[in-house]
């Protein structure tokens, strides 16, 4: 890869290519921007609108990595940035509108963007429910049955939902919002819901969010469904070894 990328109407300079990101799988930063470069098309669609949090390994998944949701001053002008209020004052996230800015995120060490769950133009107002389908151990079986258990429940209340894996062990199933709902309410459902599984198959899965009170149960985790909150970008690289797929 060069070391300047022109990517629409701009030129980034692509830094230190062949730095090992993925020591064991031999991935370097250079496959991970030429990933998401070529990815862009596919995952644009999904980020736009949103405020973006950057899971950052600026030295690859062996060095610290941290998540920045704040836009560092240096990031070029033609970023696309919103000022949001937090709980304490406010910070200026970046949002993640073309290809450009998602390679520009990569070359800073972004492994794994996160998004909001709601849009920039109606941000109180989330588009989509997440339910963070989370195991106690490796038993992804159990996950899934989790899964089956809980599109009956949303089916019986006429809700339609999506599976989407996370990357990591869980599984996410989010249910698309028209928006006439602010977090709170949406956040109240989403617990209701939890309660109702656990009512039905409390041997199967937990509302206890401390892992010592869960057992072997899978843990519905309902608390994404918040203003601020962030999920996974679909498509999004994780920062775990196993992606010797990165490589064209």
């Amino acid at each position: 890869m060069p070391d300047m990328l022109s990517v629409g109407n701009h030129n980034i300079e692509i830094t230190n290519n062949d730095k090992l990101f993925f020591p064991s799988d031999g991935i370097t930063k250079g496959e991970l921007v030429d990933y998401y470069h070529r990815m862009a098309d596919i995952m644009i669609p999904y980020m736009k609108g949103r405020p973006v949090t950057m899971h950052r390994f600026p030295d690859g998944i062996e060095g610290e990595g941290f998540y920045q949701q704040g836009v560092s001053d240096y990031f070029p002008g033609w970023i696309k940035r919103i000022t949001l209020a937090r709980e304490k004052g406010e910070t200026t996230h970046l949002i993640c509108e073309d290809a450009a800015t998602l390679v520009y995120i990569a070359n800073q060490g972004c492994i794994t963007p996160h998004i909001w769950l709601s849009r920039n133009d109606m941000i109180n107002h989330p588009d989509m429910l997440l339910f963070d389908l989370d195991p106690s151990d490796d038993d992804f079986n159990a996950v899934r049955q989790a899964a089956f258990y809980l599109r009956e429940l949303l089916n019986k209340l006429g809700l339609e939902a999506y599976v989407k894996t996370t990357g990591s062990r869980g599984l996410h199933i989010v249910i698309p919002l028209d928006r006439s709902f602010t977090f709170n309410k949406v956040r109240v459902f989403a617990r209701d819901v939890a309660k109702i599984m656990v009512k039905r198959h409390p041997q199967q899965v937990t509302d206890k969010q401390r892992k010592q009170k869960r057992g072997r149960r899978v843990f519905i985790d309902t608390l994404r469904n918040s203003y601020g909150q962030t999920a996974v970008t679909p498509y999004a690289v994780r920062a775990k070894p196993g992606h010797r797929w990165l490589r064209r």
